[in-house]
């Protein structure tokens, strides 16, 4: 039995194994838990959406535990709840995710479960019509949300014309024509063992794990499974644009300022995390938290946020303002994004961030499905086993001359896109 030798995973103490149908199984004991949790995803996300069908993949993500050919939806939560398990689903862009735990005994029914919900979804149009009703209540709420759609706002601003600009939850005439055929054809086309990735954590040997999930997942096979899409180049903005949605009784405004980021493979990554912290995350919400919140009084929050996957993420600044504030507001963000982009960081600042980063980085791997998330980052992100066991060094590494180098390869005062929602 593999003994983890560190508080952080690394390659002796994490197993990797990819079964003959391209599924890839990573395990990690935990002895110190008596229970164990399953995480992963494959490649059936919104990318796959036609644009007359915004919210397919969701859909059909959320629909998988509503029934399968060997239990209704009764039938599935019954034998989770019998044990104290839980499993759900859900979707992003690139891929429809998973999770679960349970006693590191119960392992095999949780298995079986995610291998029928997985593989044999039978989409019971009773049900799908209440999920689907669920669905069209959450984006009518969505539409009521000043902060949900100065998001979506802001992602058609900067991702115009590429397929991250899409609501991943779809809209509402796309929601009301999809039909369970349609649910079950996404599935039986997009769904597959090919590119799909298992993180088993927890109170079990990692062979004994990588054992029981090929039994589970092992013979699946799908010939008609497609590669996932390549991402069109996206088209960098050339001047400020500005957007607003006007919600009827509000009392606060939403306002996000920003542009595109890195990708999370990008070499740069590190330094523009570390920047984004110093900018508007670390202790009272950074430089923007503090000039925008704290001296002047014009936010109910103001914080920035840096999103880097697969694909080029947004780097935004986002802040809850009153509506006769808007405009305060954004000249001092944009204000202060061209003072961090003219004076640049200190080596204290730098230093202080570099070392919550790598502090907070052992808490967030306490828990089994900590380290399942870190694991499925990895492997996602093809960052290598030792990843974790390098990430002190790789923010140490980063000075304060990169961080500003970064920063000005994206963010530019004249080139950001602006997105309101509010009275």
């Amino acid at each position: 039995m593999i003994r983890p030798r560190s508080a952080l995973p690394g390659p002796e103490d994490t197993t990797r194994a990819v079964l003959a149908n391209g599924v890839t199984v990573l395990s990690r004991l935990n002895p110190n838990s008596p229970s164990v949790v399953i995480s992963g995803y494959v490649q059936a996300g919104s990318l796959f959406d036609p644009d007359e069908a915004l919210g397919l993949a969701n859909f059909a993500a959320t629909a998988l535990m509503r029934g399968t050919a060997e239990h209704d939806m009764q039938g599935l939560y019954d034998a989770l709840e019998s044990v104290g398990a839980s499993l759900s689903f859900s979707a992003g862009v690139h891929t429809a995710g998973f999770s679960g735990r349970s006693l590191s005994e119960d392992l095999p029914l949780l298995l079986g479960l995610l291998g029928e919900a997985l593989r044999r979804p039978a989409f019971p149009p009773e049900q799908i019509e209440r999920l689907r009703a669920q669905l069209l209540t959450g984006l009518a709420m969505r539409a009521q949300d000043t902060s949900e759609m100065a998001s979506l706002t802001f992602d058609k601003l900067v991702f115009k014309g590429h397929p991250y600009s899409r609501p991943e939850d779809g809209l509402v005439e796309t929601i009301q024509a999809i039909t369970p055929d349609d649910l079950a054809a996404f599935h039986q086309h997009h769904y597959g063992p090919r590119g799909m990735v298992l993180a088993i954590v927890g109170a079990i040997d990692p062979q004994k794990a990588v054992t029981q999930a090929e039994k589970v997942l092992g013979n699946w096979s799908n010939p008609a499974q497609p590669e996932l899409p390549v991402l069109p180049p996206l088209k960098p903005l050339t001047r400020a644009v500005t957007s607003r949605v006007k919600i009827p009784g509000k009392s606060q405004s939403d306002l996000i300022i920003g542009t595109s980021g890195p990708t999370r493979r990008d070499p740069g990554f590190h330094a523009a995390l570390l920047g984004n912290s110093i900018l508007g995350q670390f202790g009272m919400m950074g430089r923007i938290g503090d000039v925008v919140r704290e001296k002047s009084g014009l936010a109910y929050y103001a914080y920035s946020t840096l999103h880097a996957g697969i694909g080029p993420g947004a780097w935004e600044v986002s802040a809850g303002v009153n509506p006769g504030n808007i405009q305060k507001a954004r000249d001092l963000i944009c204000g202060e994004i061209a003072r961090f982009l003219s004076l640049g960081v200190s080596a204290e600042e730098l230093a202080d961030s570099q070392s919550n980063f790598i502090g907070r980085l052992p808490f967030s791997l306490e828990s089994n499905a900590g380290v399942a998330g870190a694991l499925l980052n990895i492997e996602r992100y093809g960052l290598g086993l030792n990843y974790y066991q390098r990430y002190a060094d790789l923010l140490r590494a980063v000075t304060p001359e990169e961080v500003v180098e970064t920063a000005r390869k994206y963010l530019d005062p004249d080139r950001l896109a602006t997105a309101i929602a509010g009275p």
